[in-house]
């Protein structure tokens, strides 16, 4: 009962973890992109890769979990699946040490995990397989362990077609997730979500951060971290002709106190010379606001469509938002941070409407158009 409950509990947390970057394959290959980026592995060349090895760590994770679930073929699905948990282990030790990559994606939007949450939940993933697989070992066939071919998959039948159907039902999730959005939306922009509110309570408990200085000893060569408030308060550690002096690209700036979490906190919209237009959007009766996180692979007649429909619509306000200031032509162009633009929505273009702050529709471009 034990090894069964086990399996079990570890073939339901791969399934999960599965599901949810499965039902936004896109979101999960922005996390991709963050590894293979410069400042993380630097392999730039395989940022355009993304969402084909966001395809494969999904479908890998979801097919061994449901197999381990049915208990199909399990020398082969416990080896791959610790196979798998020490390549996630050693990403998630990776963000944690070098503190690269702020969430994994693990669970996609659904459950947010520091790196090193991360990378425990991995480490102890990664024992209850192997003692898992210590449990089965008797059960393992000596011939055939990793092929499909032994006499007794017959007696499996019933099995694989439940792997059918669920490979089928997974494929339409993932599709749906990658051609229009995310079938589920686990997102802080969901419908019916008030940024005016949310903004709100952002401000009336926002998070706090201090700075620490790395203050190195030019006489004894000893470094020190020093907050910024011991930093003021010590007159020996700026006074004139101290030895302390500040290591140059080394302070950190620390969370002290956790404020109310929102990734609406990244929600600002300035015009071409800076102005904030936050305020005026969110506080208008009726907002249409067109956003591009890439504007340059979004083809002139789509965005031409899309000027078009939104000027005939009645509304308060109107922008075109993106990273470049001359992407749209016939109506007013403002600016937001292309990484927030993505925690909006996956579509590039979608159309965002707010009324007093509500949202009310968030639609790929190319279905708002029709």
């Amino acid at each position: 009962m034990i090894k069964g409950l086990l399996r079990f509990i570890i073939a339901v947390i791969f399934i999960l973890s599965g599901f949810v970057k499965a039902v936004d394959l896109v979101g999960f290959s922005f996390k991709m992109e963050e590894y293979f980026s410069p400042a993380v592995f630097n392999m730039p060349f395989l940022e355009k890769f993304a969402l084909l090895f966001s395809i494969i760590v999904v479908v890998l994770e979801l097919l061994l979990g449901f197999m381990l679930l049915l208990k199909l073929k399990l020398k082969f699905t416990l080896s791959a699946l610790i196979a798998l948990c020490i390549f996630f282990g050693f990403l998630t030790f990776y963000s944690a040490y070098f503190n690269v990559v702020t969430d994994c994606g693990c669970f996609g939007d659904a459950i947010k995990f520091t790196p090193w949450q991360s990378f425990i939940k991995d480490v102890v993933l990664l024992v209850g397989l192997i003692v898992v697989f210590i449990f089965y070992r008797k059960d393992f066939k000596k011939k055939d362990a990793y092929t499909f071919s032994s006499k007794k998959e017959a007696s499996n039948k019933p099995k694989y077609i439940l792997l059918g159907i669920f490979s089928l039902a997974m494929i339409y999730i993932m599709a749906h997730g990658i051609i229009q959005e995310p079938i589920i939306d686990f997102r802080d922009y969901k419908l019916g979500t008030n940024l005016k509110t949310e903004k709100e309570k952002i401000a009336k408990n926002p998070s706090e951060y201090k700075t620490f200085y790395s203050l190195k000893n030019t006489k004894t060569g000893e470094v020190l971290k020093v907050n910024q408030d011991d930093y003021i308060k010590e007159t020996k550690y700026w006074a004139e002709g101290s030895p302390w002096k500040i290591e140059d690209g080394k302070n950190e700036s620390v969370l002290v106190k956790e404020g109310y979490k929102s990734e609406i906190v990244k929600f600002k919209i300035e015009d071409l010379t800076g102005i904030d237009l936050t305020d005026e959007i969110i506080k208008a009766p009726k907002a249409i606001l067109v956003f591009s996180y890439h504007p340059k692979e979004v083809s002139p007649e789509l965005l031409a469509q899309i000027e078009a429909k939104v000027k005939g619509q009645k509304a308060n306000i109107i922008y075109g938002v993106s990273t470049d200031h001359n992407t749209f032509k016939t109506i007013k162009n403002a600016m937001m941070d292309a990484t927030a633009i993505k925690t909006i929505a996956r579509s590039n273009p979608f159309v965002l409407i707010l009324e007093n702050g509500k949202i009310v529709e968030k639609t790929p471009a190319k279905d708002y158009v029709k």
